[in-house]
């Protein structure tokens, strides 16, 4: 994957994993919190990876 798939990828993931720790927040659902939480985290990895793309080149 470049980085645009990742970058993009990273943020579909940090707003998926948002709405769920919010939704999971307002409805006392612990479980759906932790989901989100555990997407926007993945989401963070996934910018990280698509920023070394950028800064290495798309081809690691």
């Amino acid at each position: 994957m470049g980085e645009l798939t990742d970058k993009t990828k990273a943020a579909g993931n940090k707003i998926a994993g948002g709405i769920k720790d919010g939704v999971g927040d307002m409805t006392d659902n612990k479980d759906l919190q932790a989901e989100g939480k555990a997407q926007k985290a993945k989401g963070d990895a996934q910018d990280v990876s698509g920023t070394v793309k950028g800064k290495l080149g798309n081809d690691i």
